[in-house]
């Protein structure tokens, strides 16, 4: 047991300041039946031998058969697949039901559609606290690089995108040239990147609040109240981590629960709500400045049919 006194929920959000991707780590039980547990502890190891590891908690179900089991499979799931992941997030017996895979070495279920997929036999299982730290060898592995990966950052799922830096040329050259200069999909990019980084910091400097909780707020300010399942999919976190954050907004007052153990937001909430907004408004009204009164309507009319449009 360590001797160090840490907050086990703010050292959570410190651990969450590190991007992971998501995995679904499968095998197969006693029984010959298939276990999955979603995981974001996968991590490379050795390239010869090829070895990987990642972490389950003891407590977990499934903590004793992957520790007993000579083989596994890592899916590393791509960005479409969120619910794939909140599926083997959850506790139930029944993850399996109604999803397609194939065996793989050991009997080991293999996702369909996912971004990589490491087999992997069993090299040795190491204790590790709270935890037990299952290190693999790769024996076959495969990976579509047309597919992005699911992120998983700040308690929030995520995707991977290239960062603007990357994409400038030089430090006296920062406008796009030939088929970047007018690319809509690389436009509308970088108008959001620039935007964005200049109002969540504000929201955290100015009212602590993150923005994951300010995607809460939102949500709850259209309605009078919402169930954690729901709100936790709108907000794009697994319920236990929803939970966490439903938790601290509740500590900080913002949050109530209601009837059927819907949450809503408190007077304090829709107090604070008025302020973000305020300062969600300011800021609008500064980054559209360049533009219009025609123009501005003219772009929420085109980003609206865009956001509907299907394919």
């Amino acid at each position: 047991m360590s001797e160090t006194k840490i907050d086990v929920r703010d050292f959570r959000r410190a651990l969450g300041q590190f991007p992971t991707g998501v995995t679904v780590m499968t095998t197969l039980d006693e029984e010959g039946k298939p276990v999955g547990v979603t995981a974001s502890s996968f991590n490379s190891v050795s390239i010869d031998p090829a070895l990987i590891l990642w972490s389950v908690d003891k407590s977990a179900y499934s903590a004793v058969l992957f520790e007993k089991s000579t083989h596994f499979a890592v899916n590393v799931l791509g960005k479409d697949q969120v619910e794939l992941s909140n599926r083997f997030a959850g506790r139930g017996e029944d993850k399996f039901s109604g999803v397609k895979y194939t065996e793989g070495l050991g009997a080991c279920p293999l996702l369909e559609h996912c971004a990589a997929q490491f087999e992997c036999k069993t090299w040795n299982v190491y204790d590790g606290g709270d935890h037990l730290i299952v290190v693999g060898e790769v024996i076959d592995y495969r990976h579509n690089e047309s597919l992005s990966p699911l992120v998983f950052a700040q308690g929030s799922y995520a995707v991977s995108m290239q960062h603007p830096c990357s994409m400038k040329r030089s430090e006296d050259d920062l406008q796009p040239e030939g088929f970047l200069e007018n690319y809509l999909l690389y436009l509308l990019h970088a108008a959001f990147t620039r935007a964005s980084s200049k109002l969540y910091p504000r929201f955290m400097s100015e009212c602590g609040i993150s923005p994951e909780q300010w995607r809460v707020i939102t949500l709850l300010s259209e309605k009078t109240s919402m169930p954690e399942e729901q709100l936790a999919r709108m907000v794009m976190q697994p319920l236990n981590v929803f939970r966490q954050t439903a938790e601290r907004m509740i500590q900080k007052g913002h949050v109530a629960v209601a009837a059927q153990g819907q949450l809503r937001l408190s007077e304090e909430g829709v107090a604070l709500s008025e302020v973000l907004f305020a300062i969600a408004r300011e800021h609008e009204a500064s980054v559209l400045s360049v533009l219009g009164e025609e123009s501005v309507l003219s772009l929420q009319a085109s980003l609206k049919a865009i956001g509907q449009w299907e394919g």
